[in-house]
C-alpha cells in the first residue's frame, strides 16, 4: 500500500485505481479535486458508484465519508445525478 491508502476512506483497491489514472499522492488528489478524480475513475471503471466519490472527498477532507457535510453530500449527490 502507497501513501494515498493513509488518507481516510482509501483502501488498496481504490488507491490502485487511483494509481491507474495517474494520482498517486494525496497533494495530487487534493489540486485535481473528488469529483475530478471520480470522472477519471469512472472512465476505467464504470461502476464507480457515489459512495466512491463520498470517499473522495472525504479523504480530501481528511474525514470518514459519514461525516461530510449535508451540504457537501448534495452537491455531490448533484454532480452524481448529472453523469449517472
Amino acid at each position: 500500500m502507497g501513501e494515498l491508502s493513509k488518507l481516510p476512506n482509501l483502501g488498496k483497491e481504490l488507491e490502485r485505481q487511483l494509481n491507474e489514472v495517474g494520482i498517486t499522492t494525496a497533494d495530487q488528489l487534493i489540486a485535481l479535486g473528488a469529483q475530478q478524480a471520480w470522472l477519471k475513475i469512472r472512465a476505467v471503471d464504470p461502476s464507480a458508484c457515489i459512495h466512491r466519490l463520498y470517499a473522495l472527498e472525504g479523504a480530501i477532507q481528511g474525514i470518514k465519508k459519514s461525516e461530510l457535510s449535508p451540504d457537501k453530500k448534495a452537491e455531490l449527490k448533484d454532480f452524481y445525478s448529472f453523469y449517472k
